[in-house]
């Protein structure tokens, strides 16, 4: 550690996170100054010399917990942080904000991940957190024994992604020019939730070939309203085990904008999403019509009457 007092101040405080995520357990491994993307060479661009000697050694190969090689590589620049998931054994979720491509009313990745909590009768689990640079959550949790996850991206729902063998996250303390990751909770990783290894290794289930019925409308919409009530209804319908209360609560948010400016009654829109929701039902209609209600209810208030879109 005699290598401390050449580092500038930047670094020593990025070294100083690294070395307190190893001292957790956690395999770090540096990134690029005020980025997320790995240090060093590519395996397209690898000189296989040095440490690649006998082979292209990947970020989570190069990951360590050694305080002194971590001091040596910090030494060199103001590096971020990246915390390779699998050896550290973690599973960390990864709940994304909205993109702006999102439709207004597009649940963002905390609200979808609460959604599914309610939907497996679940609280929000409690363990380690980070807030991301663009103003996310990563939840951090530890692996199950015997089994090995790996990286998905939506399989849980939108907007929720998931790192484990071959990925990792970017730690506390690391910045990028959208802001710095910051921990929110410093408790340790809890266990991964039963029902979350549930939703991430069950195998998928084969998407129906269902439809919802049409429903007459009380209004004349336009074409684009009435456009909107088919394909929302339409995705419900089809939705296979796992997202289907996902996809609800996003087809109510969605005409939920339609009802709030007119385009659509409320009626019809509960109406076609419940018939849509009980062709392939898994749970109550109860509690459909409960989440049906949160995702108009939510859209309506959220979208103040506008000026109505027509075809």
């Amino acid at each position: 550690m005699s290598d401390l007092p050449t580092i500038d101040l930047p670094g020593l405080d990025l070294l100083a996170h690294a070395v307190a995520a190893a001292e957790r357990g956690w395999h770090v491994f540096p990134l690029r100054p005020s980025d997320k993307r790995p240090a060093g060479h590519a395996d397209a661009r690898c000189p296989e010399t040095g440490r690649c000697a006998g082979g292209h050694k990947t970020p989570e190969q190069r990951a360590t917990t050694d305080p002194d090689l971590l001091a040596a590589a910090w030494t060199h620049a103001p590096y971020n942080i990246g915390i390779a998931t699998g050896p550290s054994g973690l599973l960390v979720v990864d709940l994304d904000t909205l993109k702006p491509t999102d439709e207004k009313g597009t649940p963002d990745g905390v609200t979808t991940f609460e959604a599914l909590c309610e939907r497996a009768g679940q609280a929000v689990p409690l363990t380690h957190r980070v807030r991301t640079a663009r103003g996310g959550m990563h939840l951090y949790f530890t692996q199950p024994d015997g089994v090995r996850l790996g990286n998905t991206a939506g399989r849980l729902g939108r907007h929720i992604d998931t790192r484990g063998w071959g990925g990792y996250v970017v730690a506390p303390g690391s910045h990028t020019p959208n802001g710095t990751y910051e921990v929110l909770d410093s408790r340790p990783p809890a266990p991964l939730p039963d029902w979350i290894l549930e939703c991430l290794t069950a195998r998928p289930q084969p998407v129906q070939a269902a439809s919802a019925p049409p429903v007459p409308l009380t209004l004349r919409a336009s074409r684009y309203a009435a456009a909107a009530l088919r394909n929302e209804t339409a995705n419900v319908a089809r939705a296979a085990d796992g997202t289907r209360n996902v996809t609800l609560l996003n087809a109510a948010r969605a005409l939920g904008r339609l009802v709030a400016s007119g385009d659509l009654a409320r009626q019809d829109v509960e109406e076609a999403l419940r018939s849509a929701a009980a062709g392939n039902a898994t749970q109550s209609q109860r509690y459909y019509d409960d989440v049906i209600n949160r995702g108009l209810d939510w859209s309506i208030a959220h979208n103040p009457a506008g000026a109505r879109r027509t075809a």
